[in-house]
């Protein structure tokens, strides 16, 4: 179940996350503000488990019973510190319960080619039958803003990653701007909904 990303294992990737969202021109404009209003929309009130959760950016804006697990101990602490629940993947097991929501933001872009359903598939253990699943990556340019990207996930790769792993596909959107802005904002992202049905 380990998330072989290469480059985003240990405390240099860690340190690098905690610098680019504690920059204090993102702090003064809150510019994170558009992103969290949307994941409460696509995943408010539900308890969510959110796949490579980092540091916890995303981790902040659902429920308070939302558990964040991610292969990087470094960031999972970072995590603990800001009084989030995480867990590294090797300290998963069933005693987290049931989710009724499961997240996967800005992390398929940084797996081996071709691993994406096999990297999903394993959770899916853990959500209830409806749950929705969420997925999002960067539009063009910020898959270039980071070295650790590796593959490349648009509309239609997203929806073959979800029925891939057993999940029906509910909707797909470019946020915050039409899909044309993915050429030159950075955090233009492709965000796929789809529903789990169970096994």
């Amino acid at each position: 179940m380990a998330l072989d990303t290469g480059g985003t294992e240990g405390r240099t990737y860690t340190d690098r996350l905690v610098r680019l969202e504690g920059a204090r021109w993102k702090r003064v404009l809150d510019v994170q503000a558009p992103y969290r209003r949307n994941l409460r929309g696509l995943l408010g009130g539900r308890r969510v488990l959110e796949v490579g959760c980092g540091i916890g950016r995303n981790l902040v804006s659902l429920s308070a019973e939302s558990v964040g697990v991610d292969h990087n101990a470094t960031s999972v602490e970072a995590c603990r510190r800001r009084g989030l629940h995480a867990v590294t993947v090797d300290e998963l097991d069933d005693s987290v319960g049931t989710f009724d929501g499961m997240l996967a933001a800005h992390l398929l872009e940084h797996l081996e080619p071709g691993t994406e359903a096999d990297v999903l598939r394993p959770y899916t253990r853990y959500l209830r039958p409806g749950a929705r699943i969420v997925l999002i990556c960067p539009q063009q340019r910020g898959f270039r803003s980071d070295a650790t990207h590796t593959v490349f996930f648009d509309d239609a790769r997203l929806a073959a990653t979800l029925r891939a792993i057993g999940a029906e596909v509910e909707a797909q959107r470019s946020f915050p701007f039409p899909r044309p802005a993915g050429r030159v904002f950075t955090y233009n992202e492709f965000v796929t909904v789809g529903r789990w049905e169970g096994a």
